[in-house]
């Protein structure tokens, strides 16, 4: 359950440092009852990032595929990359 806060809580920056790195999950902050920010740790942060940088890629795989259809073997591609990227 996401775990909603008063701005007037950013004082407590300790407690709020402890809660989003314990939790691993955002700390959402109002201001006037509305939604205003969102606090997280560095690591769930990256976390959300390799994940939708992920989901990026495989969505433009399968736009790939579905304009061309083409796919590659694994085998021989694989090897071509790591040469090409890693000498």
């Amino acid at each position: 359950m996401p775990q909603i806060r008063p701005i007037t809580d950013l004082r407590n920056t300790t407690e709020i440092s402890e809660f989003c790195h314990a939790n691993r999950e955002p700390l959402f902050i109002t201001k006037n009852g509305y939604g205003d920010l969102v606090v997280m740790s560095i690591e769930a942060y990256d976390e959300l990032i390799g994940t939708a940088r992920t989901d990026a890629a495989i969505r433009e795989a399968e736009k790939e595929f579905e304009a061309d259809g083409v796919l590659l073997d694994a085998r021989t591609t694989l090897p071509a990359l790591r040469r090409k990227h890693f000498g």
